[in-house]
């Protein structure tokens, strides 16, 4: 049995990160439908922020701990194995071990020739080797008991805010800084887009200003040197796949608005033309040209959050 380390049974984030994350086209198609276009972006931000809420508490649930997936993963790198009669055996199973060892002795004594006496002392060792195997099942129980009454002894308490920014110092404020800057961009990009429009240039700079000092906060924190004691600040090997998937992520900001309708666009348009009159190579470049601009009207679709 494993037991989680890091993050208590408590309200499930991780599921409502990822309905939202379900759900968010349908309310954006459905707002644009009954609202309009432009009052769409009112119900995106409001579900933007459940996100952001959602993804906040569980960075502090987890110990201030980089989100994977945006929280939809929980970050769990280390598991505790409950103790078993292997490892340390209770006194019943001593007590027991050694009654069913002389029980058996004196079995062993007696004459082996006897039918019923070989058949007494297989038993015997049946009993015993069942005891060494597996403990009584209320055993169990008294472990669990003894787990639940001394939380300490099983789960190593987890970091907080005060404590990670007294051990590592500024580093583990850029941390924590940069995480934050990481959940909050996307509600930080739908209030812009909602005061400057889609196609002003203004929430793209900043979004992905928003992104690169996040990215490099998080890089310095976690640079720490191998000389210090302390190594929080040392990344597991999800950790590290996850800051190069958010780095692949940049790549969406060449599809949103004004970049996508100046730039990539023309790009894509030009590609089609050129690829037309190939057989079979200029339909399909059609397609998926005729599609790349569809999904691109969709917020939820380029927004990587």
């Amino acid at each position: 049995m494993h037991v989680n380390a890091t993050v208590p049974s408590s309200f499930p984030y991780s599921l409502c990160i990822s309905a939202l994350k379900n759900l968010e086209t349908l309310i954006e198609v459905a707002a644009q439908q009954y609202y309009g276009d432009d009052k769409r972006w009112n119900f995106i931000a409001v579900t933007e922020a459940l996100k952001v809420l959602f993804r906040l508490a569980l960075f502090k649930n987890c110990g201030y701990k980089i989100l994977l997936d945006g929280g939809e993963t929980i970050n769990n790198e280390r598991h505790l194995k409950t103790s078993t009669s292997q490892h340390r055996p209770n006194a019943f199973t001593k007590h027991g071990g050694h009654n069913a060892s002389g029980y058996s002795g004196y079995l062993n004594g007696h004459d082996h020739w006897n039918l019923e006496g070989r058949a007494l002392s297989a038993l015997s060792r049946f009993g015993e080797n069942a005891r060494m195997i597996s403990p009584p099942a209320w055993s169990y129980g008294v472990q669990h008991q003894h787990g639940m009454f001394n939380p300490s002894a099983t789960t190593p308490e987890r970091p907080t805010l005060s404590t990670i920014l007294s051990e590592q110092g500024h580093r583990g404020a850029l941390f924590v800084t940069g995480e934050v800057l990481f959940i909050t961009r996307p509600l930080i990009y739908v209030l812009l887009i909602r005061k400057y429009g889609s196609r002003s240039w203004t929430p793209w700079f900043l979004s992905l200003a928003v992104d690169l000092l996040g990215t490099s906060f998080l890089s310095y924190g976690t640079s720490a040197s191998t000389s210090r004691k302390n190594q929080r600040s040392c990344l597991s090997d999800s950790e590290k796949d996850e800051l190069r998937k958010r780095k692949m992520l940049w790549a969406f900001y060449l599809m949103r608005d004004p970049f996508f309708e100046r730039y990539t666009r023309r790009k894509l348009e030009g590609a089609e033309k050129v690829l037309a009159p190939v057989p079979f190579v200029g339909f399909l470049t059609a397609k998926i040209v005729e599609l790349i601009i569809g999904a691109q009207t969709r917020y939820t679709y380029m927004s990587a959050s």
